[in-house]
């Protein structure tokens, strides 16, 4: 048999591995004192690159299964990998600002050395930096592009992993709290090997039933079964804890707040909207195509981690005292908020043509506006040790910068979902779409712990602009770098929140997952 490969069809997705290689063959041959210019304009351009190939492809229409049935490019694959090559482009930006750094980056300046050492304080004196992130994070990229699209298990296990492990290096290289960032970073690398280990143990038992790994083939054998629903349903299970606890849900949440908390702040804006985007994606792909048929058996028992998933994001929220730690509780609230439509199950009609999948994916790309923007501001507001993290010393922050302020507001009112923010818009979705789908008391749930997550938002506005200024605070200078994202992302949520009908048009369009 010949193998054929649809290049053109997967040039986007192989661009960005093939400049993640070409990244590694950079540090390898370019002097140290030209890495940051060109790692940066290799990944800015292979990005941009990779976008423009996309929307060529979908010009030309291409689409249907490719690279010998592994992978789909449908509706959701076009609009994810549009969704990441944006939202990933505007993070990874934020890794090359240096300006608020005193001419470094937020990265170490040898993630090799131990903490406090004196190797660690010759290579700070030294002004060295980790280049290498940014072909990291363009394998991360290429693996999140890859994990949604996969419409076979192995294919998309090895996409796991690809994008897994470089975020778990990177956790670990943040600059200043060295200790706290290579916590969050082994934290995050144990609880992800356990995940994969259910995920293929999963794999396992979904082939001893189906005989095939592909996506279709478990569906087709769903239908028509040859042996008992036991096997099913423990190889459903185990396949959703790998799953569930990339997008953040509860009871696999536990790693988000520390992780959060600990990573460089650009690495967790970067990772707070494109692992949940990815996340997100790839399991819409397996309970929808795979499952389809046994909705009925995973619908009520995903609506009950859904509650709960809304419950610990809210409450627990409410009792955070550092900025990261909150928005990593606000991720887990709206991951309950965006699965909600997933249980919903949902069928656009004439007079609403939103289904489940297209609502999940356009409040995927408000909360990653919001999310992006967010953590860019974050980078900005610093004491002389770094970030200040602390709510309390964002006190009065209003009254010293009020353009920084009133873009972190903005920003807070579209995770809270005021009307006139994209946040609005995407909740109205999701909503709709669990409601059509008959879950009318998880629409009335997610309301009233919308309703509990606005306080700890509006504690942040309260705290910034009804505050007494905190001495030693100041919103540092930062560059394009910075100010770009945090631009893009305000005038995104701004405008999806009065004029959302293109990007609403783009995911009813995309809608649609092919077997």
């Amino acid at each position: 048999m010949t193998a054929v490969i649809e290049w053109r069809a997967l040039a986007p997705v192989l661009l960005v591995l093939v400049a993640a290689i070409g990244g590694i063959l950079v540090e390898a041959a370019v002097p140290a004192v030209h890495r940051f210019f060109a790692q940066v304009s290799l990944t800015v351009a292979s990005i941009v690159a990779a976008g423009a190939l996309l929307v060529a492809n979908w010009s030309a229409g291409l689409g249907g299964s490719v690279a010998m049935g592994s992978m789909m490019l449908d509706g959701p694959t076009y609009f994810i990998w549009g969704a990441l090559l944006a939202f990933g482009l505007v993070a990874i930006l934020v890794f090359a600002e240096r300006q608020l750094n005193g001419g470094v980056s937020a990265f170490a300046a040898s993630a090799a050395s131990v903490p406090g050492s004196r190797a660690e304080a010759e290579a700070s004196a030294a002004r060295l930096e980790h280049t290498e992130v940014f072909p990291l994070a363009l394998f991360a990229l290429g693996g999140m592009m890859v994990f949604p699209a996969s419409s076979d298990l192995i294919t998309m296990f090895v996409a796991l992993e690809v994008f897994s492990l470089p975020l778990y290096l990177i956790c670990g290289m943040a600059r200043r709290r060295r200790l706290l960032s290579q916590e969050a970073a082994l934290k995050y690398f144990l609880l992800g090997a356990f995940s994969s280990a259910f995920f293929l143990f999963g794999i396992a038992l979904l082939y001893g039933y189906a005989g095939s790994f592909d996506l279709s083939a478990i569906a087709a054998a769903v239908q028509n079964p040859t042996m008992g629903p036991g096997i099913l349903f423990a190889g459903l299970g185990l396949l959703a804890v790998g799953l569930l606890f990339k997008v953040g849900m509860v009871p696999f949440h536990n790693w988000t707040p520390d992780v959060y908390m600990g990573a460089p702040t650009p690495v967790t804006g970067f990772m707070a909207i494109c692992t949940k985007l990815a996340a997100v994606g790839a399991t819409l792909r397996v309970f929808y195509v795979a499952f389809g048929g046994e909705r009925w058996t995973w619908q009520p028992l995903l609506a009950v981690l859904v509650v709960a998933t809304m419950v610990v994001g809210a409450v627990w929220g409410l009792t955070q005292t550092d900025i990261k730690r909150t928005l990593a509780y606000s991720s887990i609230a709206h991951a309950g908020f965006i699965m909600t439509a997933v249980v919903g199950a949902s069928t656009g009609s004439a007079t609403s043509a939103l289904d489940s999948a297209s609502s999940a994916l356009f409040y995927l790309v408000v909360y990653g506006l919001a999310s992006v923007g967010a953590f860019a501001v974050i980078t900005m507001v610093r004491t002389s040790t770094g970030e200040a993290n602390a709510i309390a010393s964002w006190s009065g922050l209003g009254r010293t910068s009020p353009l920084v302020a009133g873009i972190f507001t903005l920003f807070m009112l579209s995770f809270t979902g005021i009307p006139l923010t994209g946040g609005f818009i995407g909740k109205w979705a999701v909503f709709a779409a669990a409601w059509r789908g008959g879950f009318s008391w998880l629409v009335v749930v997610a309301v009233l712990l919308s309703l509990v997550a606005a306080v700890f938002y509006l504690r942040i506005i309260v705290v910034m602009f009804f505050g007494e200024p905190v001495d030693g605070v100041v919103v540092g200078k930062a560059s394009a770098f910075t100010w770009l994202p945090i631009g893009v992302s305000a005038l995104g949520v701004a405008v999806l929140g009065v004029f959302p009908g293109p990007v609403l048009a783009l995911a009813t369009a995309a809608g649609t997952f092919l077997r």
